[in-house]
This record gives C-alpha cells, structure tokens and sequence, in this order.
C-alpha cells in the first residue's frame, strides 16, 4: 500500500480534482469509471506505457489526424447476457454488437504496417487481441441496418412473410371495397383506416351499427362512432392474426440460434469493449494534456526529481481561463 507524505498529499495537491478534469474528457463508461478510479503508481515500467499511449494520442490530436475511436458503447449488459445458455438478445442488441466489432475492425484497419511502427504505444493496446470476422458476417446475414430480421434469415420466414403480403393485399381489396359500400349507404365516420386489437376494423356512425354484420370491437369516447370488423374481413383477419403469430415465432428461434451462434464470442466482446474503452480513456488524457500544456516527461527509477518552469495543472488552467475572459 503506498504511503504518502504528508498523508495529506493528495488533498493538499487536489489530485481528486486533477481525476475530475480527466474524467469529464473521456465519453464512454468504460473510460470515465477508470478515470473516477485512478490513484497514484510508482511502477515505472507502467508509468512510462501509459505516458507513451497519452503522448502518441496527443501528437495525433496536435497533428490533427484520424484516429477511429468509438465512445458512446456501453455493452456490458449485452455482452454478458450473450455468454449466458438460453438467452437470446433483440435485433437492437446485435446491431450495437455489430457497431462493437466494427470498430474493432477499423481500429485494425489503422494499424497498418506504418502505423503500428510510429505509434508503438498505441498498438500494443491490441498486441493480446485479434479481429474476428465471423461476428459481423453472422449478424449481417439475419439483422438488417434498420433493426429487423431479414426475410432470406429463414426458408420458413421468407414463406410466412409472403403469405402474410398477399393476405394483407386480399383484405385490403375486400376492405376498400366494403368501406366504399357502407360510405355510399352513410354509414361510415371515418374513411380511414383504423385497427383495434390487431384487427381491421370500419367506423361507423353508431345509430347504423345493427345495419352491419360483423364483430362490434368498441366505440369512440362519445359513443358516436362504433368500430366493427365486418363479417366479410373476420376469416381473413384470422389468417393475418395467426400468420403474424407464426412470423413472431420464428423470429424468435432465429434470434435465439444467432445467440447461441456468437455466444463463444462473448470472451473476445468482452476484451473489444474493454479496448475500445481504454482508447477512449487514452484520447481523454491527450485532450486533458493539451489543456495543460502538459509534456512527455523522462523518468527514472528513485527519489528524485527535476521539474522546470512546472506549474500546477489548476493554476495552470485558471490563469489560461482569466488570459481568455473577454475584457469588460
């Protein structure tokens, strides 16, 4: 445990604010619970890495060039859940899994042969890790860009999902067409189309609602207008009903099976999500270094210590901000 004289050193030194300023750099969980959680090491093997990747991530900043850092991925919740037998995660979840990998891919992509060279700090980040394909390859062939299950997921889909495009152009032929009957004969409120529970149904004015065969599914909040399924629609609501209950289905099974397909994946999520984190926790100390003006200092092994023209980061800071105040 390291002991610090005075023991109040690091009240006295604000350190506690020093780690706020950080923290509010970085932008994804990951970052800013280990920026809330820094302390002091004295390892200076692991001083010197974490100073190489802070002063690597500055001169890209300072140089104004192009890193791929994605910060706003907080998976936790759905990479655990993935590595769990049994469960099965939403269309939703995978596209975020997928934005997960992809940045991943581009983080490698980065790192050609030249870069890997220039920014050694930086690329040892993934030294342990690896790109793998396979996870948004599985996820394209199922889960559209807008969040739905492709038709050609499925055989059995692709067929409920044809079936339940011609029921729907059948009743809507037959619906049109008794609308355009009872709206002749007065009795329709409302020309347009409405649904309750699931179901088709016309409106109508109340008083006619005996004139009309069909199923009575409710009325308006005054009671002018009655909402009824007519007879002629009830069979093939049946079919759309039972046909929108088989498509839920196999959804379902077809998410479930791709859950269980990447579920051997979770372990290496697991370390993307903790990469791309750690670069954005690395680019929240080069942005925190540029507001201080900070340098990449040359250590050495014990006590001591050479500082020129050094000035407290907050002091610093303070006098920048009273530089910049715009006069009265």
């Amino acid at each position: 445990m390291i002991r610090y004289y005075p023991d109040s050193a690091l009240e006295q030194l604000e350190f506690n604010k020093i780690r706020d300023l950080l923290t509010e750099k970085c932008k994804s969980v990951y970052a800013r619970e280990k920026a809330a959680s820094l302390r002091i090491h004295t390892r200076k093997e692991f001083i010197e890495v974490e100073l190489q990747r802070t002063a690597e991530f500055k001169s890209l900043l300072d140089q104004g060039q192009y890193f791929p850092i994605e910060d706003n991925l907080n998976l936790s919740r759905e990479i655990k859940l993935l590595g769990l037998p049994g469960a099965v995660l939403s269309c939703e979840q995978f596209l975020w899994i997928r934005k997960l990998a992809e940045a991943m891919r581009q983080i490698f992509h980065w790192f050609d042969r030249e870069q890997r060279l220039a920014f050694t700090g930086l690329a040892s980040v993934i030294k342990e890790t690896y790109y793998e394909k396979a996870i948004i390859d599985r996820i394209d062939e199922i889960v559209e860009e807008n969040g739905q299950v492709k038709d050609k997921a499925s055989p059995e889909l692709a067929e409920i999902r044809m079936s339940l495009y011609r029921k729907r152009n059948e009743i809507r032929r037959v619906f049109d067409r008794i609308v355009a009957k009872l709206n002749k004969a007065g009795f329709v409120a409302e020309t347009e189309e409405a649904f309750l529970n699931g179901r088709r149904v016309v409106a109508v004015f109340a008083e006619h609602k005996r004139q009309i065969k069909g199923i009575l599914h409710g009325e308006s909040d005054s009671r002018k207008t009655t909402f009824i399924e007519p007879e002629e629609t009830i069979g093939l609501n049946n079919e759309i009903f039972s046909l929108e209950h088989a498509e839920s289905r196999e959804i379902s099974r077809i998410l479930r099976e791709l859950t269980a397909s990447l579920s051997i994946f979770a372990p290496l999520l697991g370390i993307y999500h903790g990469t791309v984190g750690e670069y954005d926790f690395i680019q929240g100390k080069a942005r925190l270094a540029i507001d201080i003006n900070g340098i990449y200092p040359s250590l050495q092994d014990g006590s001591h210590i050479h500082l020129v023209q050094a000035i407290h980061p907050l002091l610093y800071l303070y006098h920048k901000n009273l530089i910049n105040q715009p006069s009265p």
